[in-house]
């Protein structure tokens, strides 16, 4: 896979009216869905989905997240020692992770409340068929955040 994750950095304008937050870089050409994730408590991990072609991209809208990933050798059988990239991702600092197919991730929200939203460029049933997990112990321990 020769594409790597990215942040999309967005801005915060405050004026008399209120506050505006945007990531007017992020180009939603691509998305067929989204969905948002709203975890019961911050002890919550989603752990480990995977996708050898769907792209997603993760915005947090309230709160904070931890986002990690690892990139897949063999979707079959996958590496148990695969460096972890981690990525925090807060609504006081809008942005946009990009993951790139090729790519498992998990998270974490870091405040009660957190809400992560997530966009795709697959359809439910396009992405059903792409989707692989793996035990939320595999490659990360979570408990260290």
């Amino acid at each position: 896979m020769n594409k790597e994750p990215y942040i999309i950095n967005g801005g915060i304008f405050t004026d008399a009216r209120g506050t505006l937050r945007h990531v007017n870089a992020f180009d939603f050409s691509s998305v067929k869905r989204f969905y948002q994730v709203q975890n019961s408590s911050t002890e919550v991990i989603r752990a480990w989905q995977g996708h050898k072609v769907e792209e997603k991209y993760f915005f947090v809208g309230q709160g904070v997240f931890l986002i990690a990933l690892v990139e897949i050798d063999n979707w079959e059988q996958p590496s148990d020692r695969f460096p972890v990239k981690t990525f925090i991702l807060s609504a006081a600092e809008p942005a946009v992770l990009f993951v790139p197919g090729g790519f498992a991730n998990g998270v974490k929200a870091l405040e009660p409340g957190s809400i992560l939203t997530v966009f795709s460029n697959c359809s439910i049933e396009e992405s059903a068929a792409d989707t692989f997990r793996f035990d939320p112990t595999k490659w990360f321990d979570w408990n260290q955040v």
